[in-house]
C-alpha cells in the first residue's frame, strides 16, 4: 500500500488551522447576535414543507443563520414554490433564538447540525420585505437547478420523481421515508448520493457525447474542466460532489504537464474544501466521503490482485466500509450487515443503468416528449420491479448490528485494529489472524454497552407523553413503558408536511439505538391514550419486541388499532395484564398493582408497575388519577416509602394526592410533560406538595431525559440538559 506524502500532512495542519481560525472567528459572531430589521439573502439550502419555510441564509457579512418562516395562506406558500429563491435579498424582522436542545443524548442536535453548516443561529421570522435578487453565477445555476427539480416533478411519472431528482441534482426532499429506510438496512444509501463513480460516469457521458459531435479532444477536455465545476453547483455542492469534481479536474490538469498521482489530487482537494468551508469537516458525507476514498486508492494494489469483477467488486465495498465503520457506528449506532453482499450488484446496476437511463430520460424529455413518454412506460414497470426486490431483501431479519455508540475509546481501538488489518492484508498474513485482528475489537465494542450490573431507568424526553425504558443488569432484559405520542389535530391540507414528525421513529428508536438495544423483552402500554401509545407501531418496525403487555380491555381504543394491526402482521403476543401478576429477572422483581378489573374506562385503568431490586423501590403509575390512587393505598396498606416514583398524569392536579405523597414519601419523584406544554403540567401546586415534604422533583420538560442507575446500594441520577443531580 502507498505511503503517505507531504501533501497528505499538509492537509492536516491546515484542517487544523482554518478550522480553529473560522470557529474562532464564529464563536466572536455568536457573540453579536443580528440586529433587526437586517438584510438576509437566501443560499440554496432551503425547504418549504407543509406551512413552513426553512433554510440558510446570509447577511452582508457572509454570516449564515438558519430561518423559520410560517406562511400565512396556502396562496402565499403556493407563490413561493413556483421560483427559486437563492440570491433573493430580504429586510427581515424576526427574533435569532437559541437550538433546540435535543431530547436526549442520541437524538438530533440543532445545534451540532448548524455547526457543521457554518452557520451561526436560529432566526424566526415574524415578517419580511423582498428588496432584490443579487445575481451571481451561483444563482444563476440554481435556478437552473430548480427549472430541472421542477421539470423533472412535471413530466416524469410520480414514482419515478425522488430517484431522478437525487440521482441528478442530488435533491433527497421527496424521497419516501420507508424506502430510505429499506436502503439503510441494504446499506444501498449511498448510491443517491452523487459520489465519484457517479461524476466519473457524468463526464465519461458528457465527454463522450462532445466526441461523437465531433469535437476535438483536446477541446472536449477543456470544456469538460468547464462543465464539471457547474455541474457540482447544480448537482447541489455536496462535499462528495466537489471531492469527486476537484479530484477529477486535478488529474486532468496535471496530465498537461506531468502526472498527478489520485493520493495527492485528493489531499490538495481535501485542503481546498477546508480552505474554502472549514465547518464542513463536522459533517458526516464530509468524513464519509474523504475516508472512503483514502481507503480505495490505498487499497488499490491489494483490490488489483485479483481479476474477477465479483471479487473486485466485494473488496472495493470491504475496504471502503472497513475504514468508515467506527464512524457510521459514532453517527447512526447501527452497520448493514447484508451491504457487503448487496452492493456488489446494487454498485453496478445503479452506477452503469439506473443513473445513465435517469440521465436518458431527462434529456430525451426536453426534446422529444413522446419518445420519453414510451421510455417511461418501458422504464416505470421494471423500476417498480427493482423496488419490490429491495423490499423483499429489506425484509430479511437480522440485516443490522446494533452495538450502540462507541465510547472513545473503543472507536479508538476499532481504528487501530483497521489499520493493522489494512497492513497485515498488505503483508498477505493468513486469513484467520487478519480476521482475529479485525473481529476481537469489533467485539469489544458489541459487548462494551452490556458490560455492567447496574439497573438503569430511563425516563426518555418524548414532549407531553410517557416513555420509561428499564435496562436490567448486563442488558439481560429491556423493558420499555409506553412510547410516547404526539395529539393530532385535523389540519389543513396545504399544513400538512411530506414526513410528519414521528415520536416513535423519530425520538425513542434513536435512543434504543444509540443504547445499543435491539430488542425489547416487554412493552408495557399502560393505558389507551395517544401520547403513551401512539409511538408504539413504529418502534416495533425497527425494534424485535418479544411480548407486549396492555390494560384489560384497552384494545378496544381506536388509538391502538395501528399497533394491534402490527403486532398481528409479526406474530407479537399482546397479552392483558392485571394486579398480581408478577415475575422476577436478574434480581430485579415487578408486579403490578392494578387495575383490578377487567373493564377499560381510561386513566384509572392503567397498568401500574411495582419494581424492587434489594432495598430500592419504584412506582409506575401510567395516568393514575386521584381516585386510582385511593384504591391503591387501601388495597396495598403494606406498601411504604419508595425511592423513585414516575407520578400519575404527568402531575395533573387530578393526581399525586398529598396521602398519596405522604405514604409513600419518594425520594426522587420524576414528571413526564412536554416543556411549556398547553396543560400545565405538572402543576405548581403538585410540585410544591412534594417540595414541601422536602422531596426531589424533576420534570422531563426541564432537564429532559432523566436516567436513574442503581449502582450496588447508591442511586445517581442524570439528565440531558443538565449534569447531575
Amino acid at each position: 500500500m502507498k505511503k503517505f506524502s507531504i501533501i497528505h500532512i499538509l492537509s492536516i495542519t491546515i484542517t487544523a488551522v482554518f478550522s480553529f481560525t473560522y470557529f474562532t472567528q464564529a464563536l466572536h459572531a455568536i457573540e453579536k447576535p443580528l440586529q433587526f430589521p437586517t438584510d438576509l439573502t437566501w443560499t440554496d439550502e432551503y425547504k418549504i414543507n407543509g406551512d413552513s419555510l426553512r433554510g440558510f441564509m446570509k447577511d452582508s457579512q457572509e454570516t449564515k443563520v438558519y430561518v423559520v418562516y410560517q406562511f400565512e395562506s396556502e396562496k402565499e406558500k403556493h407563490s413561493f414554490q413556483q421560483y427559486s429563491l437563492a440570491g433573493r435579498k430580504y429586510l427581515v424582522n424576526g427574533d435569532q433564538v437559541e437550538p433546540a436542545q435535543p431530547n436526549h443524548e442520541f437524538a438530533f442536535d440543532m445545534g451540532s447540525y448548524l455547526k457543521s453548516k457554518g452557520a451561526i443561529g436560529v432566526v424566526e421570522i415574524s415578517d419580511w420585505q423582498y428588496i432584490e435578487t443579487r445575481n451571481s453565477i451561483s444563482q444563476r445555476i440554481a435556478k437552473q437547478r430548480f427549472k430541472v427539480k421542477k421539470h423533472i416533478e412535471e413530466v416524469f411519472p410520480p414514482s419515478l420523481v425522488a430517484e431522478a431528482q437525487a440521482l441528478i441534482i442530488g435533491l433527497k426532499e421527496n424521497m419516501d421515508d420507508e424506502m430510505t429506510r429499506a436502503y439503510q438496512k441494504l446499506g444501498i444509501t449511498h448510491l443517491f448520493a452523487i459520489s465519484g463513480l457517479h461524476v466519473g460516469i457524468v463526464a465519461f457521458i458528457f465527454y463522450q457525447g462532445l466526441l461523437r459531435l465531433g469535437v476535438r479532444r483536446e477541446l472536449a477536455s477543456i470544456v469538460l474542466l468547464v462543465i464539471l465545476p457547474i455541474y457540482a453547483l447544480l448537482a447541489g455542492g455536496a462535499p462528495s460532489v466537489w471531492r469527486a469534481v476537484t479530484v477529477v479536474e486535478l488529474i486532468m490538469i496535471s496530465r498537461l504537464k506531468g502526472k498527478l498521482a489520485a493520493a495527492d489530487a485528493l489531499s490538495i482537494s481535501f485542503i481546498f474544501f477546508v480552505y474554502l468551508e472549514p465547518w464542513s469537516i463536522y459533517q458526516i458525507g464530509f468524513q464519509l466521503s474523504y475516508l472512503a476514498t483514502i481507503s480505495l486508492i490505498y487499497s488499490g494494489q491489494f483490490i488489483n490482485r485479483y481479476s474477477l469483477w465479483i471479487v473486485q467488486s466485494f473488496l472495493i465495498t470491504f475496504v471502503s466500509q472497513l475504514l468508515v465503520y467506527p464512524l457510521l457506528l459514532l453517527h447512526f449506532y447501527e452497520l448493514s450487515l447484508s451491504s457487503l453482499l448487496v452492493n456488489i450488484f446494487f454498485v453496478p446496476l445503479f452506477s452503469f443503468i439506473i443513473l445513465p437511463v435517469n440521465i436518458i430520460l431527462l434529456a430525451t424529455s426536453y426534446v422529444v416528449e413522446p419518445l420519453a413518454a414510451l421510455m417511461f412506460f418501458i422504464y416505470e414497470p421494471l423500476r417498480s420491479m427493482l423496488t419490490t426486490i429491495i423490499t423483499w431483501l429489506q425484509a430479511i431479519p437480522h440485516q443490522m448490528w446494533n452495538p450502540g455508540r462507541p465510547t472513545l475509546i473503543t472507536i479508538t481501538i476499532a481504528y487501530f485494529s483497521v489499520f493493522a488489518t489494512f497492513y497485515l492484508i498488505d503483508v498477505k498474513v493468513k486469513l484467520s489472524k487478519v480476521l482475529a485482528v479485525l473481529l476481537l475489537p469489533a467485539l469489544l465494542i458489541h459487548i462494551s454497552g452490556k458490560m455492567t450490573n447496574d439497573l438503569i431507568i430511563t425516563f426518555v424526553n418524548v414532549g407531553q407523553g410517557d416513555c420509561v425504558v428499564i435496562e436490567l443488569p448486563f442488558k439481560d432484559e429491556v423493558y420499555l413503558i409506553d412510547t410516547g405520542g404526539i395529539l393530532r389535530f385535523n389540519q389543513e391540507e396545504w399544513k400538512k408536511t411530506k414526513s410528519p414528525y414521528e415520536i416513535g421513529r423519530d425520538t425513542v428508536v434513536p435512543f434504543l439505538k444509540g443504547k445499543g438495544i435491539s430488542k425489547i423483552n416487554k412493552l408495557i402500554l399502560t393505558h389507551a391514550d395517544s401520547d403513551h401509545v401512539e409511538g408504539a407501531e413504529e418502534i416495533l418496525q425497527e425494534i424485535q419486541v418479544e411480548e407486549i403487555h396492555i390494560s384489560p380491555s384497552s384494545y378496544s381504543k381506536e388509538v391502538m388499532t395501528d399497533l394491534l394491526v402490527e403486532a398481528k402482521q409479526q406474530k407479537i403476543p399482546v397479552v392483558e395484564q392485571i394486579a398480581n401478576v408478577s415475575w422476577v429477572k436478574r434480581g430485579v422483581s415487578f408486579s403490578y398493582l392494578w387495575p383490578v378489573d377487567t373493564t377499560y374506562e381510561g386513566n384509572n385503568d392503567s397498568l401500574v408497575l411495582y419494581l424492587t431490586k434489594g432495598n430500592f423501590e419504584a412506582l409506575f403509575m401510567g395516568d393514575v388519577e386521584e381516585a386510582g390512587e385511593e384504591s391503591i393505598l387501601q388495597k396495598y396498606p403494606e406498601l411504604a416509602q419508595v425511592e423513585l416514583l414516575k407520578a400519575g398524569h404527568h402531575g395533573s392536579k387530578t393526581s399525586s394526592s398529598e396521602a398519596f405523597v405522604k405514604r409513600f414519601m419518594p425520594a426522587i419523584t420524576v414528571f413526564s410533560a412536554g416543556e411549556n406544554n398547553r396543560y400545565g403540567h405538572p402543576h405548581l401546586e403538585v410540585v410544591e406538595r412534594f417540595q414541601n415534604l422536602g422531596l426531589t422533583t424533576l420534570a422531563t420538560g426541564e432537564v429532559g431525559t432523566i436516567e436513574v442507575r442503581l449502582d450496588g446500594e447508591s442511586v445517581k441520577v442524570k439528565s440531558s440538559k443538565q449534569n447531575k443531580h
